[in-house]
């Protein structure tokens, strides 16, 4: 065993130095000198080098690893359990999705006879008024050529003194 003289001299934070430990866990008067060098020092004087678990340290490493499975075991079928909810959740939500869009439907084909019915008259196309005479020094008439007979013919006016919504 070390003085104390010996003992003040090599201790440092966190040592982990056999004399210097055997010497902390003995003297009183050092080991309130260690407390002020470093707090950690008093568990280091407790000691625990004579414990040991119960049939070694193989079987308390045997022990533990065997926990450590277990609780993985454990996790993962608790997640299997939570994620049939969400499935349920996900397949609620596709089938009143589904079914939403098969009321939407029916109800556009209940109303499409009746627009069938309207498009069966003559659309107004033009919601301007349609421009059948044009008389204008300061004009410029430009007419789109048309492909066929049945084609509506479509002339252009330019003219500043038109209103612009016209």
């Amino acid at each position: 065993m070390i003085t104390c003289q010996a003992f003040r001299s090599r201790l440092e934070p966190g040592s982990t130095d056999v004399e210097v430990l055997e010497h902390l866990r003995s003297c009183d008067a050092c080991l309130d000198h260690a407390l002020q060098i470093d707090p950690d020092n008093f568990f280091r004087a407790i000691g625990g080098g004579e414990l040991e678990p119960p049939g070694g340290v193989d079987a308390f490493a045997s022990d533990v690893m065997s926990q450590i499975r277990m609780r993985q075991t454990e996790g993962s079928v608790a997640r299997r359990f939570l994620i049939a909810p969400r499935r349920l959740a996900a397949a609620a939500a596709i089938v009143f999705a589904i079914g939403l869009s098969v009321v939407v439907y029916e109800k556009a084909n209940k109303t499409a006879p009746v627009q069938v019915a309207a498009a069966a008259r003559p659309a107004q196309l033009a919601t301007k008024p349609v421009v059948e005479t044009y008389d204008s020094k300061d004009a410029t008439i430009v007419e789109v050529p048309t492909e066929g007979k049945n084609d509506p013919q479509v002339v252009m006016i330019f003219d500043e003194s038109l209103p612009a919504d016209l």
